[in-house]
């Protein structure tokens, strides 16, 4: 009678040594889509403020766990599910799995970069600063403004553990542009808990909700003015070591953007479209005021400034943009979804301007474009000049909303698969917002002004000028001195921009995928239109590209030429 029951366990550790084999070799391609289900909930769970944007509140108020070992555990996590992504067999996957298996691999592989590459989250203050953003509770109104509160009150109760554990994490002496942007992003937070964040709130009627929320934000920004003073307190010991170093660098587009370059080519590359831009700023100029120099014209543009301020001005200018774009029939326009426009909070004011644009999960609310003032610190002179002129504002306005930013969001939220709506990469989406600037003018934006030619120009110079910083930056040996004298002397940036633009590359080392995603675009539709009628395919190419969603460009691309699509470059 005994003997069944050995059978019966004998079978028992027969299945479970089987399974355990299938998961080592190869997965079922039916366990796919379940496998993408629960990769994106897990992310949610290690990631609850990127849950959030996206529009799923039921983690409202939460925080990352910052602590080191809770870092350990999301490179644990992030190894074992890119492990288990590669047990299916894409031969047994359908070509929307297959697709999705690189995509899911191409996410994983950027986390994984910078949590421990690049290391990121013990050297880089701004590794932190998205997540700590409140604005979600604040501006967007996903819900009646006392269930906003309640979860700006979970959020504000965080705050002060995250800011412990990322003090603990921050290894000094940091670079002196670090302790900058610390001080400016963490100090703008304070002002903003202190001087915006009650005034949204005050009418709500709540008595006992209301001292909830006057005891949570105090405490929260007593605990944002103190790392304010930390990042202070540190300038006396700051470095000019933030270098990546040719390898990390090279790395990061290989592990971020999947793209194998080597710095010479990069170089070569950068300078070419640079030139290419200077000769048409020349001509550009000749056309426009032949007797000046390249300074005094742009100095006339640049004086050309919105009657009431570049709030307004985008304003108005997004009605004709989107106007334009009908026009020219160049890409679809899903959906009835529009943009406000408004000027930006203080701890976001390094980043001259961005757009808040709902998540996928949300219904029915508004992106919200915005723009920042000068600093208040500077003088008078380079206040003014920090304000775009019309011409520039106008560029910014087509990066930003029409064709740039908010529309590449709108396709990507009906994107086939569930990755494509949240995960974009930065060359993807700067890229093509960078892309579309010069393609609205290619199509007539402007009906050949050269005044509007110039501005668009300015916004390509200064675009190269990141991509040749940042690779100078972190390869090269490049001090921000010199950083900053190539913004003003080859993108012709007034001060205040030229010091903003040469900081920022220290801590942003991939912003030179504006360019280097503007190129792969322009390469990618040269070849796939080649054979389609040319210019009349560029609609068709548009929709194709945008409705990928946004994972790294030469996924797209091997998706839209096939396996022996060639190198982006």
């Amino acid at each position: 009678m005994g003997c069944p029951k050995k059978v019966a366990v004998f079978l028992t550790l027969f299945a479970f040594v089987a399974a355990c084999q299938l998961s080592l070799a190869e997965t079922p391609a039916s366990d796919w889509d379940s496998f993408v289900n629960r990769f994106v909930e897990e992310y949610f769970v290690a990631h609850p403020h990127f849950a959030v944007r996206a529009g799923r509140h039921e983690f409202d108020g939460k925080l990352p766990d910052w602590s080191r070992a809770g870092l350990e555990k999301e490179a644990e996590r992030l190894g074992a599910n890119r492990k288990r992504a590669l047990q299916f067999d894409p031969a047994k996957l359908d070509g929307r799995q297959r697709f999705e298996r690189d995509y899911v691999i191409a996410v994983i592989d950027r986390d994984l970069f910078w949590l421990k590459s690049a290391r990121w989250s013990y050297k880089n203050p701004m590794a932190y600063a998205g997540a700590l953003d409140p604005n979600v509770y604040v501006t967007r109104a996903y819900a009646p403004l006392e269930a906003r509160m309640r979860a700006y009150i979970r959020y504000a109760k965080a705050v002060p553990r995250a800011l412990e554990q990322i003090r603990n994490n921050l290894r000094t002496p940091l670079p002196r542009t670090y302790v900058d942007v610390g001080k400016t992003v963490f100090g703008g937070l304070a002002t903003y808990y202190a001087d915006d964040v009650p005034k949204v709130f005050a009418a709500v009627r709540d008595v006992r909700l209301q001292k909830g929320f006057q005891a949570a934000n105090a405490q929260a920004m007593r605990a944002m003015k103190g790392l304010q003073q930390w990042f202070e307190a540190q300038r006396a010991q700051t470095t000019d070591d933030f270098a990546l170093g040719p390898e990390l660098f090279l790395q990061m587009l290989r592990d971020t953007e999947g793209v194998e370059v080597t710095i010479e080519r990069l170089e070569r590359i950068g300078r070419q479209d640079l030139n290419r831009n200077l000769r048409a700023l020349r001509l550009a100029c000749a056309r426009f005021a032949a007797q000046r120099t390249i300074p005094e014209c742009i100095a006339a543009i640049q004086a050309d400034k919105p009657n009431n301020g570049a709030v307004s001005g985008a304003r108005q200018q997004l009605p004709e943009l989107k106007r334009f774009l009908l026009s020219k029939g160049l890409v679809t326009i899903p959906g009835t979804e529009e943009a406000e426009v408004a000027e930006s909070p203080p701890y976001q004011r390094w980043n001259p301007a961005y757009i808040d644009i709902p998540g996928a999960f949300e219904k029915g609310l508004p992106a919200v474009y915005y723009v920042a003032p000068p600093d208040r610190s500077w003088s008078k002179a380079e206040r003014e000049a920090y304000i775009p002129s019309n011409a520039t504002l106008l560029f910014i306005s087509v990066h930003e909303v029409w064709p740039g930013h908010f529309l590449q969001r709108l396709h990507a939220k009906r994107s086939q698969s569930k990755l494509g709506p949240l995960f974009v990469s930065y060359g993807f989406s700067e890229g093509w917002a960078h892309y579309a600037e010069e393609l609205m003018w290619e199509v007539g934006l402007g009906e050949g002004d050269p005044k509007l030619h110039i501005g668009q120009l300015l916004d390509a110079l200064r675009r190269d000028v990141r991509f040749l910083s940042a690779l100078g930056l972190h390869a090269r040996g490049m001090t921000v001195h010199e950083s900053e004298r190539m913004f003003r002397e080859l993108a012709y940036q007034d001060p205040g921009n030229a010091r903003q633009q040469a900081a920022r590359g220290t801590f942003d080392p991939a912003y030179l995928n504006y360019t280097l995603g503007k190129l792969m675009i322009q390469k990618l539709r040269e070849e796939w239109t080649a054979w389609r009628g040319g210019r009349q395919a560029w609609r068709a190419f548009h929709d194709r590209f945008l409705s990928y969603g946004g994972p790294p460009i030469p996924l797209v691309r091997k998706a839209m030429l096939g396996p022996d699509a060639g190198s982006p470059l």
